[in-house]
């Protein structure tokens, strides 16, 4: 999907926010602009990466756009190697995980968006093609060579070339020179502080698994909390200054970009006739079990990943995550979105958080 309609986005966005039929904001914290990842898969990378702009603001107090399509022009590479050491049977397409992009920042660095744009202008990305390419060419290496094939995999990377552009070594920014590893590190982003969080009953609490949605190419590992804890974890984030990145369902009713909201309207009525959120019905309470069965059914399913940049109140008191999609800015909210808790406790997938912003006990039972 790919909205885009030029606004203002901060101005307006919090005049929005802060009018009448908008929640109240209790917590805004500092994030990019809205952009759109245009047409391509790769929510993972835009979402992720805004979290590290964000985490670099709050460590050095310097807001930089950094770049998505560098963190997928590291991570398409493994991918294809890893579906042919699968001889064919493992995920492959432009799908991922917040873990990819800390794993790219580990692997490569990070660089500016005004150093690596992608091949195409910002906001008007379009993978098809590539993606097409990609599985072609990951299907061939398994037929032909039945291995990974050093000239094959040369081929692979020169056709990333081609389409995303080469990887820089070193650049200049701001007037210094870096490479992507020592830009990482001057913007204060340690990928190993990074945790990852989900809450699933079938796999024991308080220790890790690997999350089995498709798109979980590279096998990373979540923490397994109960679902209260993951909720007041994100809270507790929130609170001490810290933004989340967010994995979930969005192929549901309840999920709505245009009108800017997401919540669990249990059936009652219909959006034409809630309007605002402050007229939203009543939402169900969300149990572990109620969350299990979704997950079990495959009724949820890891669609989308999210920014969590914020929390607001309606005068109902119920409260709601702010998220930053990558949709572009069309909606009202100049592309943000108020998550009911509802919301949140029924569909997400896992969240990304600096370790620091976990609560301490928990922080201690993940032995970090």
């Amino acid at each position: 999907m790919n909205l885009e309609i030029p606004l203002s986005a901060l101005a307006l966005a919090c005049a929005v926010i802060a009018g009448a039929q908008g929640p109240e904001v209790e917590i805004d914290l500092t994030a990019t602009d809205v952009i759109s990842q245009g047409r391509t898969g790769t929510c993972w990378s835009f979402s992720t990466t805004s979290f590290l702009e964000s985490e670099a603001f709050r460590i050095t107090g310097e807001l930089h756009d950094f770049s998505e399509m560098a963190s997928v022009r590291v991570i398409y590479p493994e991918k294809v190697e890893r579906y042919v050491r699968y001889h064919g049977k493992h995920q492959m397409g432009p799908g991922g995980l917040s873990h990819d992009v800390t794993r790219a920042a580990a692997k490569y660095g990070i660089v500016p968006q005004s150093v690596y744009g992608g091949g195409q202008a910002a906001g008007a990305y379009d993978h098809g093609a590539l993606d097409r390419m990609m599985e072609t060419m990951a299907k061939a290496l398994v037929e032909q060579s039945g291995g990974v094939a050093t000239a094959g995999m040369e081929a692979v990377e020169a056709t990333l070339d081609a389409y995303l552009g080469m990887l820089p070594g070193t650049f200049k920014y701001d007037g210094t020179e870096y490479t992507p590893a020592s830009f990482r590190d001057a913007v204060g982003i340690d990928p190993s502080a990074y945790a990852t969080l989900t809450s699933f009953t079938h796999h024991p609490f308080g220790s890790e698994f690997v999350l089995e949605v498709p798109d979980n190419h590279a096998h990373g590992l979540y923490f397994n909390v109960e679902l209260n804890d993951l909720e007041e974890t994100v809270h507790h984030a929130l609170e001490q200054g810290y933004t989340v990145a967010w994995d979930a369902d969005v192929s549901n009713k309840g999920f709505s970009f245009g009108d800017g909201w997401a919540v669990m309207p249990g059936g009652t009525g219909s959006k034409d006739e809630w309007t605002v959120l402050d007229s939203m019905p009543k939402e169900p309470e969300v149990d572990q079990a109620m969350r299990q069965a979704a997950f079990d059914s495959q009724e949820n399913t890891d669609d989308h990943l999210m920014h969590i940049v914020g929390r607001a109140a309606d005068s109902q008191g119920r409260e709601y995550f702010i998220i930053k999609n990558s949709w572009g800015q069309g909606n009202e909210y100049g592309g943000k979105q108020f998550v009911s808790m509802s919301y949140f406790r029924h569909h997400t997938i896992g969240v990304m958080l600096h370790e620091d912003g976990v609560p301490n006990d928990l922080k201690k039972a993940m032995r970090r």
